[in-house]
């Protein structure tokens, strides 16, 4: 068991790329993150000092809940969590900090791949407009496994490359010179996010980057979702003229097969054991 006011590895790792993911607070120090400057999966990193000023922004005031990491766990996550919720915050911390995370071999992001962030403190990106598969689908990973704050601009495939430089996007899934989230071989750009964000470590996210893929690359043969999935993506696109909000029920969608993936792959439906009970039955 987890100390008081605190989470396992093993039980935030449950609710990492979940829509009940808490806010994951990176404290280490500058010294300590050099050491890996890799961060557990959508984490914010804050210094711990600067708590009272940081506490107020919208990202940290508006969390239902929060984890605090430091390296092992102990002062500067305590004490930061500790002054959160003396402001009426609900943190906790992460027990054994990300010494701990790092051990059970959990999936840990590589700063050095992720786009720097506006001034609102979100990573922008931005892609071509009407999005089927591969446009929902990194989106998805993004806001669960790196950003939940992330912003998408959908625009005119040929203004692409000049949206990315005049807003300072990061530009993804189109082809182009020096754009690096994009189709390699036979990946797409889905497999390409997972294996460069550190994020293969979770068989879950590889099982459905084959699923993308095959729905994304006209391979059904590649997963038997995989010709669902791209029937139910043409079929967002048609129900919503609106590429947001067909990101927004798009979510929704890859958040059922993602836990599909991690949690029922091995389920089947058999109608007489969910079928009601009665009187006569043995």
């Amino acid at each position: 068991m987890p100390a008081f006011n605190a989470i396992s590895a093993d039980q935030l790792s449950r609710l990492v790329g979940t829509p009940r993911a808490p806010r994951v607070i990176d404290v280490r120090t500058d010294e300590d993150f050099a050491l890996d400057p890799r961060l557990i999966p959508a984490a914010l990193r804050r210094p711990h000092a600067d708590v009272l000023r940081w506490a107020a922004d919208p990202a940290v005031r508006d969390a239902s809940d929060i984890v605090v990491a430091c390296r092992k766990g102990l002062k500067l996550a305590q004490g930061v969590a500790a002054w959160l919720r003396q402001l009426g915050l609900p943190a906790r911390t992460l027990e054994g900090g990300t010494l701990a995370w790092a051990a059970a071999g959990l999936p840990l992001v590589p700063t050095a791949r992720l786009p720097r962030r506006d001034a609102a403190g979100r990573t922008v990106w931005v892609t071509r407009w009407r999005p089927k598969v591969d446009r929902i689908a990194c989106p998805w990973l993004i806001r669960r496994f790196v950003d939940p704050d992330a912003a998408f601009l959908f625009v005119a495939p040929s203004e692409v490359p000049d949206v990315a430089v005049r807003f300072d996007a990061t530009p993804f899934d189109i082809e182009g010179d020096g754009v690096a989230w994009t189709h390699r071989g036979d990946l797409c750009t889905f497999d390409v996010m997972v294996e460069e964000l550190g994020l293969a470590a979770e068989p879950a996210l590889v099982r459905l980057a084959t699923i993308v893929r095959g729905a994304d690359t006209a391979r059904p043969d590649l997963a038997p979702q995989a010709a669902g999935l791209l029937a139910v993506s043409l079929g967002l696109s048609r129900v919503h003229a609106d590429d947001l909000r067909q990101l927004d029920a798009g979510m929704i969608v890859y958040d059922a097969l993602y836990r599909w993936c991690r949690d029922a792959a091995d389920e089947t439906h058999d109608w007489v054991s969910h079928a009601p009970k009665t009187g006569r039955q043995p």
